[in-house]
């Protein structure tokens, strides 16, 4: 079953985006963002990480499965600190909340493209959500290999010449950068997982707002991420997406490794 906790509701803008009519993608995987929101501390959140996981192996041949692990921090309190949450991703959870019209957050949610909501450990549902959102087009974006220099993380996020037209009708997408570990385990003493080791995909450890689809229009955006210190030698991994205003669907993504 999902846990709920109530959180105070937040204002968010109204949603609007222009519609996507988009050429088919150059490859044959469309990119669709997975995002689980999960912690540690909540017994019910280890087979929705399992699940995030085997979507990270590409199990749909349609889909270029993006995936994001966001620890929110309200579960901290019950008996376990997750050293990965973060109250940022507890307000992006809330924000989604207002937004699907939700009584309460809950864990584990995942949501799919910033457009379908569901019980993070429901497989079924997962398959059926990255097979739709494959099928709509997104604006291609070009992100350089990542490069780590004292401590920070970096790239250059592009776009196309030939995608201006289609950024431009939705220019005010907010542009995002994270920077995600690829793989953590954590073992953990107290709470509901007292005495389990838990595996964890996507563990995203900065999650930056780096400008708009207008800015990308105009110039390259470089990103410049901060390594935690608590970070392995493990590569890391950046992810770029665009989400349509008041945290809405998703319109591009692309991903690159060190």
């Amino acid at each position: 079953m999902p846990r709920r906790i109530k959180l105070p509701l937040t204002l968010i803008a109204t949603l609007s985006f222009t519609p996507l009519a988009l050429p088919a993608q150059t490859t044959s995987r469309t990119p669709v963002l997975v995002e689980l929101f999960t912690s540690e501390g909540c017994s019910s959140c280890p087979p929705a990480d399992a699940l995030l996981l085997r979507l990270g192996h590409q199990p749909i041949p349609s889909a270029d499965i993006i995936i994001l692990g966001e620890h929110v921090d309200y579960w901290d309190q019950l008996g376990w600190h997750d050293r990965f949450s973060s109250h940022q991703f507890t307000q992006r959870q809330n924000q989604y909340r207002v937004r699907f019209h939700l009584d309460s957050d809950y864990t584990p949610q995942m949501i799919v493209d910033g457009a379908t909501e569901f019980v993070g450990n429901d497989s079924s549902r997962a398959t059926h959500a990255v097979t739709l959102a494959a099928r709509q087009p997104k604006i291609p974006l070009v992100l350089t290999p990542p490069v780590t220099i004292n401590h920070t993380v970096s790239a250059t996020v592009s776009l196309p010449a030939a995608a201006a037209d289609q950024a431009l009708a939705n220019a005010n997408a907010d542009l995002y950068a994270a920077l995600v570990d690829p793989l953590d385990t954590t073992i953990v003493r107290n709470g509901e997982n007292g005495g389990r080791t838990l595996r964890h995909a996507g563990v995203v450890r900065s999650l930056q707002r780096i400008g708009n689809l207008r800015d990308l229009i105009a110039a390259s955006i470089p990103v410049h991420l901060p390594l935690p210190a608590d970070t392995t030698s493990a590569p890391q991994r950046i992810v770029v997406f665009a989400q349509a205003a008041g945290q809405g669907p998703i319109l591009a993504a692309v991903s690159a490794s060190n």
